[in-house]
C-alpha cells in the first residue's frame, strides 16, 4: 500500500485556506492510490530549533548515540522515517514574510541528515529519497507565487530537490487580499479537483 504523508504549517488550522486546499488534494488521491495518510502538523508547536548538541546527535551513528543523543534525536528521526516512507508528500503551507514559516526551516534543519536523505559525492550533494511526487498547496495574502518577491516556493521546491524529490506541483491561492482574492480561491480549489478526480 502506498503512504502519503501530508506536512501542514499553517498557524490558522481548520480557517486555513493551504490547509484546506491541501486536505482535498489528500482525500481525492489517498482514494485514487487507496493509500494510507500520515499528517505531520508543523504548527504544533512540537518541533524543535536545531542547536549545536541537537546537531550533534542527529549525526550520530544509531549504535554510537548516548542515551541524551537518542533523546535529542528521535524527532529527527520520526520525521526522516516519515519522508523515507511516503510515496506522496502534499506540503501544506502559507507565506509568512515572502518566505516559510519558521517551523518549516526547523523541520527541514531536521530532515536533511547527511549519510540518511542525502550524501556528500565528488559532484555534490546528491539526494537520497527519489522517486517521490510532492505537491505544495500555498496561500499568501499580498505575495504573487513565482514573483520577484516569492521566496517561500523556491526556497522549498529547491529544498525538497535537495533531498531528491524533483517531482514537484505547486497549486497556490496567493494574492488573496487583493483584488480577486474569492476568485484566486476558487480557482486553487478547481486546480486541486482536477488532479484529485
Amino acid at each position: 500500500m502506498s503512504n502519503i504523508l501530508h506536512i501542514t504549517a499553517s498557524i490558522r488550522g481548520d480557517e486555513s485556506i493551504s490547509n484546506s486546499l491541501g486536505n482535498k488534494l489528500v482525500e481525492g488521491l489517498a482514494a485514487q492510490q487507496k493509500a494510507s495518510v500520515t499528517h505531520r502538523n508543523l504548527a504544533a508547536n512540537d518541533i524543535p530549533f536545531i542547536d549545536a548538541e541537537r546537531f550533534a546527535a542527529n549525526l550520530a551513528p544509531h549504535a554510537d548515540r548516548t542515551a541524551q543523543q537518542a533523546e535529542l534525536a528521535a524527532i529527527a528521526d520520526t520525521l526522516i522515517d516519515e519522508l523515507q516512507t511516503a510515496d506522496t508528500i502534499v506540503f501544506s503551507t502559507p507565506v509568512y514574510n515572502f518566505s516559510v514559516p519558521a517551523t518549516v526551516k526547523a523541520w527541514a534543519d531536521l530532515v536533511a541528515r547527511a549519510g540518511t536523505t542525502f550524501k556528500y559525492t565528488e559532484n555534490g550533494p546528491q539526494g537520497l529519497l527519489t522517486g517521490k511526487k510532492a505537491y505544495i498547496t500555498v496561500a499568501s495574502g499580498g505575495t504573487q507565487i513565482g514573483s520577484d518577491i516569492d521566496f517561500m516556493t523556491p526556497w522549498l521546491k529547491f529544498f525538497l530537490g535537495f533531498l531528491g524529490i524533483t517531482d514537484v506541483e505547486v497549486i497556490a491561492a496567493d494574492g488573496i487580499m487583493g483584488a480577486g482574492g474569492e476568485e484566486k480561491i476558487v480557482e486553487a480549489h478547481d486546480h486541486v479537483d482536477r488532479l484529485a478526480a
